[in-house]
């Protein structure tokens, strides 16, 4: 179940860009561009 969060377009279009290029759907590509964010902001807390 996804939270229900106001993004900003321009976000959405960019995971958008990034599925189709990856050959994702919107939802993998939603969920890989939200483990890498939280492991580059872990990787910095660690820093």
């Amino acid at each position: 179940m996804r939270p229900n969060i106001d993004l900003d377009w321009a976000i959405h279009g960019r995971i958008k860009d990034y599925a189709e290029a990856s050959g994702l759907n919107l939802s993998e590509a939603y969920t890989e561009v939200l483990e890498a964010g939280l492991e580059a902001l872990e990787t910095q807390d660690q820093q």
